[in-house]
């Protein structure tokens, strides 16, 4: 007994190294939520507008105005990382593979790893048991943001010796007040924990796994090698541009407030003509609409003088607006055409590939990064799932769609001239996948091949069968 009782408060109880650990991982998260917050408005058109306090009358300090150029970056880049499938590079069959994405929904849930991995420089893959209790369970994969989760990095190994992740209790607001849920990941074990009455840290779950690293998995964005945390592609010189282009929005619409309508000037009228019925003076807005330009002559009979100024031309600010959509095509590497920009002459094809090229070559180079993210990620998997590591020597390859998106005859041509000339087979995956056919699609090719050739080979045996009816019956008939 008095050995079994300091084991029982270590399962009860954080330690004291794990509460170092958390307490320098919650003070690392709190201390980048801000600028995840920074990114995140740029990301969804909410930042604060820096006025300079020159041209925007106090009174219109409230308008907002919202260019969309970072999403549009991000979003065009994302669009271009199209995870198809899993397979084993040794030509093994990959179904274990693909059960376990399509039980986590990889394919869907990619699209939220990779986003949040562009706007805020990484995210997480975080690996556990599978819930449903069988032997045979597939292990659960989720898409963690790196607003609520936090971890150690070890550069030379380029592994995780520990991550934190902190978020609202999954039951709160069902039994009970909200609560702060906390899981600590570790190399043998993983923690969860949750805020005691008295204000410290109550255990509530310890999985022993025993796997001897930290079954979480960073996905970073355009890392050096003194940042292997990444950065986003909302970098501060797209800030900068999106800031100046939303001030020459708010300056063309505080314009238009002012001279929406001519502004006139008369000269030589009388006082009256700006007074009613009763004497008494009429509003900006009623002598500007009103029969003002009904004006009588003075007392000396002379008519007063009407005139109208210059009315206000928004080419101004539409030519600077342009220049920035130039600019930020160019930092963003995006065809300007994306940006709303476009010239007079349409452009050909050859200059339409021409200007993709720098965004097609980002989204191959995302592709190489975060494909080495989900490839730990399904071993880290197969692991939990299997017991024991993955042989080392058997390679998982992430499929990605062309991030190019050729026509479909440039394709086929491609691939008829690589059948031809016997570097391929025809029915390959690697040709299947040239075309641009889903795994879905190649499984469904093949189930029809298989059916057609089994229909062929049973037409031939009857053909067969056939012959050597009709070539016995002559000569039983002989022998009667």
């Amino acid at each position: 007994m008095t050995i079994e009782a300091p084991e029982l408060l270590t399962l009860d109880q954080l330690s004291p190294d794990e509460m170092m650990l958390i307490e320098m991982l919650r003070g690392e998260l709190q201390l980048e939520r801000w600028q995840f917050d920074e990114l995140d408005a740029y990301f969804n058109g909410e930042q604060i507008i820096r006025d300079l306090g020159i041209s925007i009358p106090p009174q219109l300090k409230g308008l907002h105005t919202v260019v969309g150029w970072p999403r549009i970056g991000v979003t065009a880049l994302e669009e271009r990382l199209d995870l198809d499938s899993f397979r084993w590079v040794d030509g093994a069959d990959s179904s274990d593979l693909q059960a376990i994405a399509d039980a986590n929904d990889l394919f869907d849930e990619a699209s939220l790893a990779h986003t949040d991995a562009l706007v805020f420089g990484r995210s997480y893959l975080a690996v556990g048991s599978g819930d449903c209790g069988s032997a045979d369970c597939p292990p659960l994969i989720s898409v963690e943001s790196p607003r609520d989760m936090a971890v150690m990095w070890d550069a030379r190994t380029r592994t995780v010796t520990a991550a934190l992740r902190e978020c609202d209790a999954p039951w709160m607001g069902l039994i009970g007040p909200r609560e702060q849920l906390l899981v600590l990941y570790l190399p043998d074990q993983t923690v969860q924990a949750v805020r005691s009455p008295s204000g410290g840290w109550e255990v509530i779950d310890r999985d022993i796994h025993n796997l001897g690293i930290v079954p979480v998995v960073r996905m970073a964005n355009r890392q050096r090698t003194g940042e292997r945390w990444g950065r986003s592609e909302i970098t501060p010189e797209v800030m900068s541009i999106t800031d100046a282009a939303c001030r020459t929005l708010l300056g063309m619409e505080v314009a238009r407030e002012f001279f929406a309508a001519p502004q006139r000037y008369i000269l030589g009228a009388s006082e009256q003509a700006f007074q009613d019925a009763e004497g008494n003076p009429k509003g900006a807005w009623e002598t500007y609409i009103g029969r003002v330009l009904a004006l009588e002559r003075d007392e000396d009979g002379n008519v007063p003088e009407v005139g109208q100024f210059t009315a206000y031309d928004p080419s101004a600010y539409t030519k600077i607006i342009d220049l920035y959509a130039r600019i930020m095509a160019t930092q963003l590497g995006l065809p300007p055409h994306y940006l709303g920009y476009t010239s007079d002459n349409p452009a050909s094809a050859d200059a339409i590939r021409s200007a993709e090229a720098q965004l097609i070559k980002r989204a191959e180079r995302r592709q190489r990064r975060f494909g080495h993210a989900w490839v730990q990620a399904l071993r880290l998997g197969l692991w939990v799932q299997q017991g024991e590591p993955p042989d080392k020597t058997r390679v998982i390859e992430p499929v990605w769609r062309n991030a190019a998106t050729p026509t479909v005859a440039a394709s086929t041509d491609a691939a008829v001239k690589l059948v031809t000339a016997g570097v391929l087979q025809p029915n390959s995956a690697v040709t299947m996948q040239m075309v641009g056919l889903t795994a879905s699609q190649q499984q469904q090719v093949l189930a029809e091949q298989q059916r057609a050739a089994g229909q062929q080979a049973t037409q031939d045996i009857l053909a067969q069968i056939a012959k050597l009816n009709s070539v016995s019956l002559p000569d039983a008939a002989e022998n009667q």
